[in-house]
Formats: C-alpha cells, structure tokens, sequence
C-alpha cells in the first residue's frame, strides 16, 4: 500500500514536469524524456540496492526477456495510441476509455499469469474505474448516454487499446520479475525495471533519430526540467514495479487511482478550484473503490 501511494504521487509529479516540457518538445520528445533521464538513475538504483543488501544481480532467462521486451514495447505503444487519441477533436471519448486499464489488467492477469481476482477487488476495480469515467465526463462536454454511443467511434476503440497495451505492459513487468526465481523482492524488481528502462530508452532514441531529428538533441538541451520529470518517473517506475513484484497488478493499478487524489486536492488547495458535483461524486466513487480494495485484501 504505502509504495503503491508513493509511486503514484511520484507519477502525479512527473506528469506535471512533462507539462513543462511541451512546449519544448514534440510529444514524442516529452515521452522520451521520462526513459532517457531515468535510465541512468534505475542502473545506479540496482546497483547501489545490490552492494547495500550483499545479494548478486538476478541472471535474466528467456523468459524475463519476453515479458520484458513485450512489457517495454506494450508499454511505448499504450502511450503512442494515448497521444495518437488527441489529434481527434472529441480526443475525451480516447482518453476516458483508456482508464478502462485497470479492468483490462485484471484480464491479463487471469488469463496470462493465473492471478486470482476475488469478487470483492473485481467489485472495487469496477466501482473506482465508474469514478474515474465519470470524473472525465464532469472535466467535459461529454453525458454519460453519449460517452456509452460513441464506443464504436475510432477514439474510443483506440483509447479502448491504450488501455489494453498498457493492461498488457503491467502483467508482463510482473511476469518478468517473478521470473527472476526467489531472490527478493527489491532486487528483482529493481533489476526488472533497469532493463526495460535502458530497453525503451534504445528503442526510443532509435525511432526518434529516424522518425524525429533533432529531438534526441532537444532532449538533451532541456535537461533541467527533463531531467527532474525523469528521477520521479524512475521512482514512480521503481514503486509500480515493486509493488507488481509482491501483489497482483490488477490490484496495485486499481489503488494506484490514488493519483486523482491527489490531482484533485492539488486543484483545490493549491489552485483554489471549485469542483462541480460530478467531480465529488467520482471522487467519492474512486474512494470507495479503493476502501473496498483494502478491505477485501486485508
């Protein structure tokens, strides 16, 4: 629980240091920055973790490297459809069906690692992921009638498979540290997270020397703020795969919904926002999913 809250107030703080880079930077620039910067930081993370705690370095087999190849490219393309989803003008349908993640995890989970899901956190995924649309609806033009007819529209349908590749990407991270044998946790995921960072970061820069130049170089001039954006993902990255390690993802995405906590006690203690009663009510409905996962996992 507490490094679920951590990693998912460390992502809050990321997403809003890439905001910053925006300007800057193309959105593919911005993605980059998140695994350019933290890549250096999670060798040093593993490396430090395995001289404090004596234990050896897990030995990657031919099963951590295909989960952690499918979890690291599942992962680029998850973000590559979200950004994809906001050159459409109704862009909300896209991201709103994308937090269907955390039921789409669950899926995975089941039918990839045998992950047992209990009525009661299936109950607390549904009833958070029904907080979190209705969120969206209230920050938009959108009625729930017309958010349920435009599921066949093409923004829904590639929010819809953000969702599953980013679904797809949290089970596989999870495959691949389990597949690391009995050594603890900690190393295992730190070793895990090394790998795919320093992965997606070779692929990244490969696609964007292509596809993009002069981003790398962009990237690399804006280091005092890309550089901060990409510590807190390494530590956002190092709670999420900690917490894969020892708990079902399902479970560990569905409280990592903590983040709107924060997002919205950020709009009203720091901006002096005033939320509309949509907003409490999914507020109130992400809440009380949460609860019901604490409770049933206690």
């Amino acid at each position: 629980m507490p490094i679920t809250i951590a990693a998912a107030f460390f992502q809050n703080l990321r997403s809003a240091l890439q905001k910053h880079l925006k300007g800057r930077l193309s959105n593919t620039g911005a993605t980059f920055s998140r695994f350019a910067y933290a890549a250096p930081l999670a060798l040093v993370y593993v490396l430090a973790l395995a001289a404090l705690t004596g234990e050896p370095l897990p030995r990657p087999n031919a099963t951590f490297a295909l989960y952690a190849v499918i979890g690291g490219l599942a992962q680029i393309t998850a973000t590559a459809l979200l950004l994809y989803s906001f050159a459409f003008r109704n862009f909300a349908v896209g991201t709103t069906y994308s937090k269907t993640e955390t039921v789409q995890t669950a899926i995975f989970g089941i039918l990839i690692l045998g992950d047992p899901l209990g009525l009661g956190a299936a109950a607390a995924i549904l009833i958070s992921l029904m907080g979190v649309m209705t969120i969206s609806v209230a920050s938009t033009r959108m009625s729930f009638t017309g958010l349920v007819t435009s599921l066949g529209e093409k923004p829904a349908l590639i929010g819809i498979a953000s969702g599953a590749f980013f679904g797809l990407s949290a089970i596989s991270y999870r495959g691949a540290s389990l597949s690391l044998g009995e050594r603890g946790f900690l190393i295992r995921a730190a070793f895990t997270l090394a790998c795919v960072t320093l992965f997606q970061t070779l692929v990244m820069a490969a696609y964007m020397r292509l596809r993009e130049p002069g981003q790398v170089t962009a990237v690399l001039r804006a280091w005092r703020i890309a550089a901060w954006a990409g510590a807190s993902g390494m530590l956002a990255s190092a709670g999420w795969f900690t917490a894969m390690t020892i708990q079902n993802a399902a479970h560990v995405r569905a409280l990592g919904q903590v983040e709107l906590l924060f997002t919205f006690a950020a709009s009203v203690f720091l901006f002096h926002e005033r939320p509309n009663r949509i907003e409490v009510a999914g507020i109130a409905l992400v809440v009380g999913g949460i609860l019901i996962l604490l409770l049933s996992s206690t």
